[in-house]
């Protein structure tokens, strides 16, 4: 781990070194920060809020906040906030600030978005509950900035139903509308909207503002307008 850490200040632009010096889970037992790389390495030196969802450690106050670390040597510019259901506080340095609060607590979610101001990038990265995941992202996209980028992470749990004693809400049903994944199956059209041929037809919000979505193992990266 030392080796990494000192490796990790003479690579910053490194992703996956980075997640190897800070612990966190998105190399090794996740492989994403390949596609992370791909998305964020043209927007890194920017000046961005950022936002990830879930801290880690569960009800350890100073457990977690590996990956807050990570993107804040990443993202050299930019301010990193995170948001977990546990007081997290103890991990709030410079250019880290967390909130305690619910995932899916809309007043809470406003209020956090209200406090930082325009979000240019927000990261699924809690409780991975497939109802959670799709209450978040029906709050948050239309908060975050126009030219913003969603991330969901561990989209495997929409294939699960009951693991680990937790219900996740997945299904083997691939057709089982009130999974993640499936929701986000539904999205893929919205960049097509202008191209149906159904009378009358009203675009809806995110008709109108996803420009793209990527999918990988277990990652989707959706684009709000045209991406930062």
């Amino acid at each position: 781990m030392l080796y990494f850490r000192v490796r990790a200040r003479f690579i910053a632009s490194n992703l996956a070194s980075l997640a190897l010096a800070y612990g966190t889970d998105k190399e090794g037992l996740h492989s994403y920060c390949r596609h992370y790389q791909h998305h964020f390495f043209k927007i890194r030196k920017k000046k961005l809020n950022i936002l990830e969802i879930g801290i880690g450690g569960y009800e350890d106050p100073n457990e977690g906040g590996a990956s807050l670390r990570m993107w804040k040597r990443y993202f050299p510019k930019s301010q990193i906030f995170g948001l977990d259901i546990y007081d997290k506080s103890f991990h709030d340095h410079n250019r880290i600030k967390t909130f305690k609060g619910s995932q899916i607590d809309e007043s809470f979610l406003k209020k956090v978005v209200y406090e930082i101001g325009e979000i240019d990038i927000v990261i699924d990265d809690g409780s991975h509950i497939n109802e959670h995941v799709i209450k978040s992202f029906e709050i948050l996209f239309p908060l975050i900035n126009k030219n913003a980028i969603y991330v969901i992470e561990d989209l495997q749990t929409s294939y699960w139903t009951n693991r680990a004693n937790i219900k996740w809400g997945g299904s083997q049903n691939l057709n089982d509308q009130k999974t993640s994944m499936n929701f986000l199956k539904r999205l893929i059209d919205c960049p097509n909207y202008r191209e149906f041929e159904k009378s009358n037809y009203e675009p809806n919000y995110f008709d109108k503002n996803i420009t793209s979505l990527h999918f990988y193992s277990k990652i989707a990266f959706i684009y709000k307008n045209r991406g930062i």
